[in-house]
This record gives C-alpha cells, structure tokens and sequence, in this order.
C-alpha cells in the first residue's frame, strides 16, 4: 500500500458517525474501535483540494503581511497607510494606491 495522506483522511472523515482516528500506511485506516475504514479515494482527493486551497490562503495572507518572513513587497503598518492617505490627499498623488497595488501583484489572491 502506498503511503497515504493522513491530514487528508483525518479531514474527510472527521464528521461521520465513528471517524478516523489512527492511520497506518500499511494496514489502512481505523476508528476509535479499533475497526478498519474502507477510504473513499474521492472523498480524500476532496479533502485534500479543501486542504491546500485553505493553506493557500492564509499564505498569501502571512504573505502580505510579513508574517510568512516576506520583507521586500508587504504591506506597511496601518499607522503608515493612513499617513501615505493623507499625504495623498494634502499632495494629489497616489502612494498608498500604488503601494498596495505592489503588493497585491506581488502576492495575489489564490
């Protein structure tokens, strides 16, 4: 048997009656009871798109923000925008436009 995605079955099964609660790449999958869950390949593929599309957003958020380590295109402090808004307004330009459209380029929704 080939090694299986335990995240994904954990999530696909987390709502039946009896769910999955330990995983063996060699033996399958088991409820509380100790009895052997028959994987729906379907269903686990779903789990797992549901999965990274999850992980793909919150990365494109830690992301933007600097929270994922990102230091060159991240978004500046609030107390900042509000700044460049002023300026912007006071001077007619468009800094904190062009500001957050680098970094929505840079890091662009999933």
């Amino acid at each position: 048997m080939a090694s299986l995605d335990h995240e994904a079955i954990y999530e696909a099964y987390k709502s039946e009656s009896k769910p999955v609660v330990s995983i063996d790449d060699t033996a399958g999958a088991f409820d509380a009871d100790g009895n052997s869950v028959t994987l729906d390949d379907t269903k686990v593929a779903a789990a797992r798109t549901s999965l990274d599309t999850a992980a793909a957003a919150i990365l494109y958020k830690t992301q933007r923000t600097g929270a994922a380590g990102t230091t060159d295109t991240i978004y500046a402090s609030i107390g900042d925008q509000l700044d460049m808004q002023y300026k912007d307004a006071v001077n007619g330009t468009t800094t904190w436009k062009d500001h957050v459209a680098a970094v929505k380029a840079k890091y662009p929704k999933p």
